[in-house]
């Protein structure tokens, strides 16, 4: 059984641009009879603390002014969209593939922090929420 670190570091990890499976993770540590709250809180600090990590290095390759350049087209291309839907758009961080980039960009475009954090944490608490349900329900009593 996989311990909450465990949990959280591997759901940090696969916040990144690491291909892991951190439902996987989460769903190894569940045994059946576990509290789900802890494990539910260690993947959703872990994977929001990681989308962070990628917010951070978005915001970060604005200061490198040939990563800024290679980034313009991107930025143009997201700013609309950001600015229509803004932090709230990182509720959908949680979708793969798009869930990489979404904090990176956020990171690029100047999404406030406290609303990113809101936003991510609230995407994927939700999504291993239900993971989390999902088994339990499929497990039965």
């Amino acid at each position: 059984m996989l311990t909450l670190a465990a949990v959280a570091a591997l759901a940090f990890a696969a916040a990144t641009v690491l291909p892991l499976p951190s439902e996987a993770a989460l769903l190894a540590a569940w045994d059946g009879g576990s509290p789900l709250v802890p494990l539910w809180a260690a993947a959703t600090v872990g994977n929001t603390a990681g989308a962070l990590l990628m917010m951070a290095l978005g915001s970060g390759a604005l200061r490198w002014p040939w990563l800024s350049a290679r980034m313009a087209a991107p930025r143009a291309r997201f700013r609309p969209w950001v600015q229509r839907f803004g932090a709230p758009s990182l509720l959908l961080a949680w979708v793969p593939a798009l869930g990489d980039a979404l904090p990176v960009l956020a990171g690029l475009l100047g999404v406030p922090w406290r609303r990113a954090m809101l936003w991510l944490a609230l995407g994927k608490g939700g999504r291993y929420a239900v993971v989390l349900a999902t088994a339990e329900r499929l497990a039965g009593p």
